[in-house]
């Protein structure tokens, strides 16, 4: 099967939240999308192939569990290469770009516990000789990397985030495998109740219970946005009173085309508290929702940058609930996660 632009809308676009919780997910979309079980998991698996879809999993809240923070390096432009192939090798982190400022180099570390998300930073800055602004969330008003492929930006607004409920210990091993993907077999959940010597009825309650709780934001198709045609991104943060941080927050995360929005701690020379993402199909677009965002929820007067990234060297999923891997610092990931990709 070779998947046209048709069947990523028909196997991507409406299954990126909502995936059917039921023993039998994939012959479920094959009734709904008029195709087979077998085309449904062909079709799949070559978007995956393809880079198109990362996975079919879950996206969790911020405080779930596990941890994470967002790291920038002010890198040489010389060795921005080499350093950035370090940090990609580094199995816990899963995004890392390189943006255009003084701090050119931007990537997410995240870990079972903010003890190994430190070690890790430590172990980076020591491989690289560089330190690392580390800017760690203090709360999220919209995390939604859904896509509506049919446009040139993000959809309209997905409901605002809320506390959620974090992970139990005895759960943590679902929430990996959810972290990691569903496998492309014709009863997905049964093989991972088999694997954690549970019942399919006991998972399937669990994943249900989790979405209904806000611990799990939704499952579905998670897309790689640079394959599908959203190659441009832009970082904009501004420095907001900490009074009126929140207030400034959610009325961001009430804009359309607005993928995600945060406050974040400030780091010292880094006065920034609050991040918006805006995903687009070119700069234009970017450019127009940045700035549609900026006055409807009337920020214009608060300091401000944006910082577009012009290159990606790795995107992959997060590990807040798995264990890492061994890694050697200045080794190179393999193709499948080190893009280096333009754009």
């Amino acid at each position: 099967m070779n998947p046209q632009p048709d069947l990523r809308l028909t196997l991507l676009n409406p299954w990126q939240r909502d995936f059917p919780l039921v023993r039998e997910p994939f012959a479920q979309i094959a009734d709904a999308q008029g195709l087979s079980t077998e085309e449904v998991l062909a079709g799949y698996a070559r978007l995956r192939q393809e880079g198109a879809l990362s996975r079919i999993g879950g996206v969790f809240a911020g405080n779930a569990g596990g941890a994470a923070l967002l790291a920038a390096m002010a890198v040489p432009p010389e060795r921005l290469d080499a350093v950035a192939a370090v940090v990609s090798s580094h199995p816990g982190v899963n995004h890392n770009y390189q943006r255009e400022h003084h701090y050119n180099l931007w990537f997410v570390m995240t870990g079972q516990d903010d003890a190994a998300v430190r070690a890790a930073m430590r172990s980076l800055e020591e491989a690289t000789g560089l330190s690392a602004l580390q800017l760690r969330m203090q709360r999220a008003y919209r995390i939604d990397l859904g896509f509506d492929l049919r446009g040139s930006t993000a959809p309209a607004p997905m409901a605002a985030a809320r506390e959620a409920t974090p992970v139990q210990g005895a759960d943590r091993p679902l929430a990996a495998l959810l972290e990691d993907g569903l496998p492309l077999v014709p009863r997905p959940y049964d093989a991972w109740a088999q694997a954690l010597g549970r019942t399919p009825e006991s998972v399937l309650h669990t994943l249900q219970q989790w979405l209904d709780q806000g611990t799990v934001r939704r499952i579905g198709a998670i897309v790689r946005h640079h394959e599908l045609g959203f190659d441009a991104n832009a970082m904009t943060v501004f420095n907001i009173p900490d009074a009126q941080v929140d207030a400034c927050g959610e009325a961001l995360a009430r804009v359309t085309g607005v993928t995600l929005a945060y406050r974040r701690e400030r780091a010292e020379g880094w006065p920034y508290n609050l991040y918006c993402m805006v995903h687009g199909r070119d700069r234009a677009a970017v450019r127009d929702v940045i700035a549609r965002a900026i006055a409807e929820a009337d920020l214009g007067d608060f300091p401000h940058e944006v910082l577009f990234s012009c290159r990606r060297f790795k995107q992959t999923g997060p590990r807040r609930f798995r264990a890492l891997p061994a890694a050697v610092p200045g080794t190179t990931t393999t193709p499948e996660v080190l893009d280096a990709v333009a754009g």
